[in-house]
Parts: structure tokens; sequence; C-alpha cells
């Protein structure tokens, strides 16, 4: 426990720093794999708005880059997080990162989440002379709302995974807390501290996801 000593700030900060990692990441790559989600679900054969092309350039780009290893996307992405906010490391190239890697496997989570919802109802709001878009916000959307919470909050914890090497490119958070003061300096009970505290926010998050879907399905 000594080794906790005076490391009361440092731990404080870290745990902000991931906390503001991931919540950026989920709002940008959230966004963006809702939209890629919901094309991949209406643009694809038997869609609302099908179109195979777009299906299946979409297709292959989530297929791209959706299983790189997040370490290697962030040599990868290096060179593009230059030119999209002017460094290649540190806490901007970070957040760009996982918002890149958070939108595609976030697109794949909600076209699957999206497909389970039931045909008949889509035809009956068809029926009933609703457009496309209307049927995706009014319909689509509200319909899948449940199994989408669930996807998302598995998206909110695989992004806290992949903060844990923020270091690699000079990043903050608990991951990096625990290799420059656990791991390097051979302290584990620093190393452990910092995994307790992701395992809590982690079953905070699974927690709060778990309510939220139980009561939308409950409707």
């Amino acid at each position: 426990m000594d080794s906790l000593v005076g490391l009361g700030p440092q731990i404080w900060d870290a745990t902000l720093e991931t906390l503001t990692y991931v919540a950026i990441a989920m709002v940008i790559g959230g966004l963006f794999g809702l939209v890629f989600g919901v094309l991949l679900t209406v643009c694809r054969q038997g869609g609302i708005l099908q179109n195979r092309p777009v299906f299946w350039v979409l297709n292959l780009v989530v297929n791209f880059f959706r299983p790189i290893p997040f370490v290697i996307l962030i040599a990868a992405l290096q060179p593009l997080a230059r030119v999209v906010v002017g460094k290649g490391i540190g806490d901007a190239a970070l957040i760009f990162t996982l918002s890149f890697a958070a939108a595609f496997g976030i697109a794949r989570l909600v076209e699957q989440n999206l497909l389970t919802v039931a045909p008949g109802v889509i035809k009956a709001a068809r029926a009933m002379g609703a457009g496309p878009i209307r049927i995706i916000l009014t319909v689509l959307i509200p319909e899948g709302l449940g199994p989408l919470i669930l996807g998302y909050t598995f998206a909110f914890i695989a992004v806290i995974d992949m903060t844990a090497i923020a270091g690699v490119i000079g990043g903050g958070g608990l991951g990096s807390f625990a290799l420059q003061y656990g791991y390097r300096q051979f302290e584990p009970v620093v190393t452990w501290t910092a995994v307790a505290i992701i395992v809590i926010i982690v079953q905070l998050v699974q927690l709060l996801g778990n309510v939220l879907a139980r009561k939308i399905l409950r409707r």
C-alpha cells in the first residue's frame, strides 16, 4: 500500500483521462457508427433504400477496418491523424483513432441489431405511406432501441479496453498509469489498483446499459 502513497492525484487524473477519451470517442464514433449501420441495414438487398453499390462499398470498408488490432491501427492512422487533428501523437491523435475504430465497430453492431426488427412492422409503416426517412427515425431505430443500447454498452467497454495502450502514442489514462507507475516500477499494487478502477467502471456501465435496455424492451 505504501506504493500508492502520493499517487492519489495521478490516479484521479488518469481515471478522468480515460473517461474523457471514451466519452468523446463514443459520441463521435457512435454517431458515425449509427449512420453507417443504418445505411448497411436499409441499403442491403430487400432494404427500404436498397442500393447494392452503396451497401457493398460500405460493407467492404467496415470489414476492412473493423478487424485491425488497435495498436496497429494507431500506427497506420498516424499520417491521417496529423492531417485531421494536426498531431500524430498525444491525446488528440488517440481520440481520433479511438473514434475511427469505434465508428466501424459500432456500425456492425447497429446493423446486426436493426436487422432483428420485425419486417412486418416496417411493411406496415410503408403501407401507411411513411417514407424511408420517417420509417428509419420512427420505426426502425425505436423498435431496435433495446438491443442498440446493449450494443453501445458493449462498444463502450471495448473502447475502454482500447485506451489501455494509449501510452504507445503519448496518451494518458489508466492503462498508461498502470504501465508507468505499476509495471515499469515493479509495483503490482499500483497496477491492480488501476485494474480495479477499470473493472468498477465497466461494471457500472454494464449495469446501466442492462437497466436501460430492460426498461425499453418492456415497453
